[in-house]
Formats: structure tokens, sequence, C-alpha cells
């Protein structure tokens, strides 16, 4: 499973998403989308250990604390987030319910 971040903040938001308990995978940034301060990031998670629902209930706060933020014009700026299953399956978290993120994490 992949995780592509966007925005000023990626980097933060994926060293984040790879300190929650359970997830196990690594992150490059890709240089070709740094322009006027975005960067993108690319996470692979190799693993998951423990309950998917627990996992998905932090990549949701995650998400909701991003969300807020860009309303409020304050950091962490992360403008998108999407989580790419194995199959294929994409999943867009700006608007994604905790139970959708948990079907995704466990396709």
């Amino acid at each position: 499973m992949k995780i592509e971040i966007q925005g000023q903040d990626a980097v933060a938001a994926t060293e984040e998403i790879l300190a929650i308990e359970g997830v196990e995978g690594s992150y490059e940034t890709l240089d070709e989308v740094e322009r006027e301060g975005t960067l993108a990031t690319i996470a692979t998670i190799v693993g998951i250990v423990g309950g998917s629902m627990a996992i998905a209930e932090k990549l949701y706060q995650l998400n909701q604390k991003c969300q807020k933020s860009l309303l409020e014009n304050k950091t962490p700026r992360i403008e998108k987030v999407m989580i790419v299953a194995d199959n294929g399956k994409r999943l867009l978290l700006k608007d994604a319910t905790v139970e959708q993120i948990k079907e995704i994490l466990e396709d």
C-alpha cells in the first residue's frame, strides 16, 4: 500500500503516519513536485500490525487536523492525502470516513 501526501508539511505528516504504532514502512520525497513550496511524499507501507480500526482512526484524526489547519490558514499545510491499495483501489482522505479508511487498509 502507498500513501501519497502533498503540501508544505508533507514530510512531517508522512513521518507522523509512519510513527503510528502498528505501521511499518518508509517514504521518499518526490523532487519533481517541489514547486512553490509544495512537496510530495510517497510512503510505502509494508506491514500493518494490530488492529486496522485503530490505525484508521489515527489516519482520520491526522486528516481532520490537516483539514482544519487549511481552513484556519495554519500549519501543518497538507493539501492532499491519498491511499492507494495494492489492488489499485484509491481513497482520497479529504472526505473519507473511518470505516472507508479501515476498508482500504484491509484490502
